[in-house]
């Protein structure tokens, strides 16, 4: 494939020294902006390191509607089931310009065949997504509408300086909806229900969580 390797600048600012590792390995491709570069389904032997933008993991059926599994930035990558050859099991976009380096199935074979710590790691890296998803499947199986909407809330908050658990980015109703499997009606009255009890303010789409929202509604 064309593209050079990431700069040492780009690999620099990869915190995690596996991430690093396996983004050394590729060639460096940037996509605009609702750019589908992995399509569920398809064949593709390639895994994308984000070096900069933001994508989005998804499954859809048949008549358009979409769920999303996990949005990814820089330092994190997709697609790394393509070690088996096998079809694509979702579906990724580009939520905003973005960078990848992308690492071929060979080259990541080659690297695991000879450094055993980097295979270990991936072993490990591979675990944990697949205990992540058993925890969103467990989610949408256990969890109502409610418990799943104050999850992914809970999930999604970091600590601020001052004090305050507050969700980073701004998501809207329906990516919310589209991420807990549900309606953007019902996800609108949960956020109602759950602003008027003082659990949560919204400004300007930023979600500050003032107390812990109850287990039950």
């Amino acid at each position: 494939m064309t593209g050079e390797p990431p700069s040492p600048a780009q690999l620099a600012a990869i915190p995690d020294a596996f991430v690093r590792q396996l983004a050394a390995l590729g060639r460096v491709r940037t996509y605009p902006k609702n750019t589908v570069f992995i399509t569920e389904g398809d064949s593709s032997d390639a895994v994308f390191v984000v070096l900069s933008g933001k994508v989005k993991a998804f499954v859809s059926d048949s008549e358009g509607h979409e769920l999303i599994l996990n949005n990814q930035g820089p330092g994190d990558y997709v697609g790394e089931m393509a070690l088996d050859g096998k079809p694509r099991s979702a579906s990724v976009v580009t939520l905003e310009p973005s960078t990848f380096a992308v690492v071929q199935r060979e080259p990541l074979r080659e690297a695991i065949r000879q450094n055993p710590d980097f295979a270990l790691e991936m072993i490990g890296k591979v675990i944990e997504r697949a205990r992540e998803a058993t925890d969103n499947v467990k989610n949408l199986a256990l969890l109502d509408v409610y418990g799943r909407v104050a999850r992914l809330l809970l999930n999604l908050a970091v600590e601020t300086v001052d004090g305050k658990q507050r969700i980073p980015e701004r998501i809207t109703q329906q990516e919310i909806a589209e991420r807990v499997g549900a309606s953007r009606d019902m996800v609108s009255r949960i956020f109602r229900d759950l602003t008027v009890g003082g659990y949560i303010t919204v400004d300007n789409r930023i979600i500050t969580i003032n107390k812990k929202p109850p287990a039950k509604w």
